[in-house]
């Protein structure tokens, strides 16, 4: 499935709309504080503990929002938006949420 932030898909024709779909992913409650853990991790202003875990974030709710756009009829998803919430108590879980439209393509 073709997965796209832009409206369009160069070279392609979108012949249906289907609606928006969406996935999400919420990690769980030892991560912020096991990330901080990871400090000693960060090279050159990076921490690869923390980049590891919105990955992972990132990718279970994409295929999370593929699989609802595919149920919807959808061969490919445009208009693709991720944002990322820190919740519960102490910041001590991490939320990722994916959105986009379902379409079919050519």
């Amino acid at each position: 499935m073709i997965i796209t932030t832009t409206a369009n898909i160069e070279g392609r024709k979108i012949t249906a709309y289907h609606g928006v779909c969406t996935g999400e992913a919420i990690l769980g409650a030892n991560i912020i504080r096991d990330l901080f853990a990871g400090v000693r991790d960060i090279v050159g202003g990076r921490s690869g503990s923390y980049e590891k875990v919105i990955r992972a974030g990132k990718d279970a709710a994409l295929e999370d929002m593929s699989a609802q756009a595919e149920e919807m009829g959808g061969n490919a998803i445009v208009g693709v938006d991720l944002d990322y919430e820190v919740l519960g108590e102490k910041g001590s879980m991490l939320m990722v949420v994916a959105s986009g439209t379902s379409v079919t393509i050519e």
